[in-house]
């Protein structure tokens, strides 16, 4: 994954998670932060398979 993809989506993420805690609602802060979490592992698994070259 390209390094402005991966940080485009985690941030994106992330401000899904911070707008869940903001509106005080645990489904949405949730949500973003396993979305977050499925960025990183996605990332991790694509570096995997590419021999950890970027």
């Amino acid at each position: 994954m390209k390094p402005l993809a991966f940080w485009a989506l985690s941030l994106l993420s992330l401000a899904v998670a911070v707008l869940g805690v903001v509106v005080a609602r645990r489904d949405i802060h949730y949500a973003g932060l396993i979305a977050c979490l499925g960025v990183v592992a996605v990332n991790a698994i694509l570096d995997r398979r590419n021999g950890g070259a970027r």
